[in-house]
């Protein structure tokens, strides 16, 4: 059979109706990595959801416990066709962010697959089970119209993703032989628009951290304190202000990256930012000699997460005695990871602001990662995606997110490639979290394709 009938056998599962109740099996899964009372959910849904599909298509698999305690199992799989081939690692997430689900619109729920016109909700819809779903879909249909892949596949599944993937890194550090691998193509993220295929390279990285003034111990009366007791929140206030300006630019010499080359700048020339679903783009916010793309992808975005002094739900008149604020930096390559929380205290310290503690949250985060854009193995991925669409896809050096690339990248050393399968106003990690229907079925044709390509095309299109 030809590429084109495979593609025909990927179309077929989605028009049939196959490949929705496949994901309306996965999101019934309550996979919440980051609920405590869930975690029997991720074993089921490596057991019982992913196992048998992965067996059945000749994966030899495994499910290993974590070897950090706070992050659940992993399932590792390889269908080897011959040593000399070839071999793609590719990855996917079980878990899914937390249900929230008093927060879905009514007549929604998290957990239920609800079709409504072009879109198909429930939590992981989009992020991640409609992924890695869709790419192990595309493998059955090249298996099934050429009999084999003409290449090895290894898969990785784990379901600790919403929590920082703990435990990811020290188990591909114990395993790295088995995981060896030419390349690493997976699926995460959205496309920049739903209609062009979108391929990126790596990630930003990411810090979560508090700042926290104490001053006293307890309130105190508003008035008869007032202007007699320093205010924590004003004082927290000002020490945000010297991070960034009042735009939103960087202020911390460490804390720009010098990584924005030429070729970066090349490779985002021109990329679509604007959202017909998301918020309208604030052209005036973030660094002024940057273009938002570049601000997106090549840059880092310090952001105040949450900030609190007293009880905000019940005000009462009285001078707080401490003020607390979350804040994140994304971070793209050519930050210093581990100087970043450093940098922050001597800036701080500088500026007077010496009371304030940076308070480093445990959650694991992503280090930065990032392949260049004309790497032999981009140019291989997007020639075949423009072979089954037509056009080129949107080719980021990063994702303006994180993942755990940088295991994929630093740990294994392998070139990476996502070819992400949502887009960017599918709610996700909020309510209402929901897939397109059409991105599905061109997902789809892009992975049969791209698995028909990496075998060698053996017959006539």
């Amino acid at each position: 059979m030809t590429r084109d009938a495979a593609i025909a056998l990927a179309e077929r599962h989605f028009d049939e109706g196959l490949f929705q109740a496949q994901l309306a099996t996965l999101v019934e899964y309550p996979t919440e990595s980051q609920n405590p009372e869930q975690r029997p959910e991720l074993s089921r849904y490596l057991k019982q959801a992913m196992l048998p599909r992965l067996e059945a298509l000749g994966f030899a698999c495994t499910i290993h416990d974590n070897p950090d305690p706070r992050g659940g199992p992993l399932l590792v799989g390889a269908r080897i066709e011959d040593p000399s081939l070839t071999t793609v690692l590719t990855y996917g997430h079980g878990d899914v962010s937390r249900a929230q689900t008093d927060q879905w619109r009514q007549g929604l729920h998290p957990f239920r697959l609800i079709e409504e016109g072009d879109r198909l909700y429930g939590r992981g819809t989009a992020d991640n089970k409609v992924q890695h779903l869709v790419n192990i879909a595309a493998l059955e249909a090249v298996i099934a119209a050429r009999g084999q892949l003409g290449f090895n596949i290894k898969i990785v599944i784990e379901m600790s993703e919403e929590t920082g993937s703990p435990g990811l890194a020290e188990f591909f550090t114990a395993h790295r032989d088995d995981l060896a691998a030419d390349v690493l193509i997976a699926s995460d993220g959205p496309r920049l628009q739903p209609d062009v295929p979108t391929m990126f390279m790596g990630s930003r990285g990411g810090v979560t951290f508090d700042l926290l003034l104490e001053l006293r111990d307890g309130a105190h009366h508003s008035g008869n304190w007032g202007g007699l007791l320093a205010d924590p929140a004003m004082i927290l206030a000002h020490a945000l202000t010297t991070i960034c300006d009042r735009r939103g630019q960087i202020a911390i010499a460490e804390w720009r990256p010098d990584s924005l080359t030429p070729p970066v700048r090349e490779a985002l020339r021109g990329l679509p930012i604007e959202s017909r679903d998301g918020p309208a783009v604030d052209h005036d916010w973030g660094e002024a000699d940057l273009t938002p793309v570049e601000r997106a992808y090549g840059w880092n975005s310090f952001a105040v997460l949450a900030m609190t002094a007293g009880v905000p739900e019940a005000p009462v008149n009285a001078i707080a005695a401490s003020a607390r604020a979350t804040c994140q930096l994304r971070y793209v390559v050519g930050t210093d990871p581990d100087d970043i929380l450093p940098a922050l205290r001597r800036h701080l310290d500088a500026a007077g602001f010496q009371a304030v503690q940076i308070i480093a949250h445990d959650r694991g985060f992503f280090h930065a990662t990032r392949l260049d854009p004309d790497h032999a193995w981009v140019r291989r991925v997007a020639a075949s995606i423009q072979r089954t669409t037509g056009k080129p896809p949107h080719i980021l050096p990063n994702l303006a997110g994180s993942l755990p690339n940088d295991s994929f990248a630093d740990i294994l050393q392998l070139p990476t490639i996502w070819v992400p399968h949502s887009y960017r106003g599918c709610s996700q990690h909020a309510p209402d979290e929901h897939v397109l229907k059409p991105v599905c079925r061109d997902a789809l044709r892009v992975m049969t394709g791209l698995w028909w390509d990496l075998g060698g095309d053996t017959a006539a299109r």
